[in-house]
């Protein structure tokens, strides 16, 4: 987990190596943890767009997640991604195995996982089965992509419901 707020403190980049090596090889969510939201995120996308999925993630309690560092250092994403959440609460992981586990190819894109989604072990990772998550892709909203998803998977309507109240400030 990156920081959550931009400080004028140096960056202990040792305590965040040590977080991102309990993560290696996890899913990105634990059974049994309620609804998961993931939005898939590259800094190549523009500034408007990262701003924008940025403060909809706070908002609906979602997980921004990267494929991998900025310049391949550590220090350079950790700055870069202070700067983009500033002060608000939102979790960001850097997870390379989570863009196969869930076949993204392209970022945006949003994973809606199920409550009770059970991961399965698959190669040297963890999966979930097609039945418990929806994915959409393509540059529009998270309530446009949540939308998306209660339509067009009736069966995770009830969870994208949930995260499209917390959105528009109206759920816990």
């Amino acid at each position: 987990m990156l920081p959550l707020a931009a400080t004028r403190t140096p960056i202990d980049l040792e305590a965040l190596a040590k977080g991102f090596d309990a993560q290696t090889g996890q899913p990105a969510l634990k059974p049994n943890a309620g609804p998961g939201l993931l939005i898939f995120i590259s800094f190549e996308m523009p500034e408007p767009t990262l701003a924008r999925l940025v403060d909809q993630a706070a908002r609906a309690r979602a997980s921004l997640v990267l494929r991998g560092l900025v310049n391949n250092s550590l220090r350079d994403t950790v700055e870069r991604v202070q700067r983009l959440i500033g002060s608000r609460q939102v979790s960001v992981q850097i997870d390379p195995h989570a863009f196969d586990r869930f076949a993204v190819t392209r970022t945006p894109s949003f994973v809606l996982l199920r409550d009770g989604a059970q991961p399965q072990p698959c190669g040297a990772a963890a999966c979930f089965a097609s039945d418990q998550f929806a994915l959409a892709a393509g540059d529009v909203s998270l309530d446009y992509a949540l939308e998306f998803i209660q339509r067009s998977t009736p069966r995770l309507a009830p969870d994208a419901s949930g995260f499209l109240r917390r959105l528009n400030g109206k759920g816990s």
